[in-house]
């Protein structure tokens, strides 16, 4: 959440609300949107390492709003994420290390562990595959991130029947 909403403050100051429409603009309901007070959360945060300033701007009809902006420092944490390379592999995820330590536990077996994640990636796979908020066909970031998380998924399927192929 840090590296987005310090991407988004990139472009423009805003305040809290601002970026959460932003988030929704930009992804859609293809990425879950954060409530608000996690938002302010993180840009109390971000404010406290020096990354954002704020400042109280008055508004004759409404209440005062706090608007942020990146500091020299945020532009360049903004820029050092973008340099870097996304994730690569995952062999360290939570359902491997499940996969690799079940035996030892006593507590289930490999196939359940297979099993359950299977219906997991085709419940993630189904809520993808249904129709979303009608201004989201014209997103092509939307339909992007739908499609390689599909693609993710499809993979994660293949590679479940591996496991059960080798563990059985």
């Amino acid at each position: 959440m840090r590296s987005v909403l310090l991407a988004l403050l990139a472009k423009e100051s805003a305040h809290g609300y601002e970026l959460k429409q932003a988030l929704e603009h930009t992804f859609g309901s293809a990425y879950p949107s954060p409530n608000i007070g996690q938002i302010y959360v993180t840009l109390g945060r971000l404010e406290k390492d020096g990354l954002v300033r704020s400042q109280d701007v008055t508004q004759s009809d409404r209440p005062n709003k706090r608007v942020y902006e990146l500091t020299p420092a945020g532009r360049e944490a903004v820029a050092e994420w973008l340099d870097t390379s996304g994730d690569g592999p995952r062999p360290r995820t939570d359902f491997f290390v499940k996969l690799a330590l079940v035996p030892l536990t006593g507590t289930a077996d490999r196939m359940t562990l297979i099993n359950r994640q299977r219906r997991h990636c085709l419940n993630l796979m189904r809520g993808l595959s249904e129709p979303g908020h009608p201004e989201e066909s014209d997103n092509p970031i939307a339909s992007l991130l739908i499609e390689g998380a599909q693609l993710h998924l499809q993979a994660d399927l293949e590679w479940l029947e591996r496991c059960q192929e080798a563990l059985t």
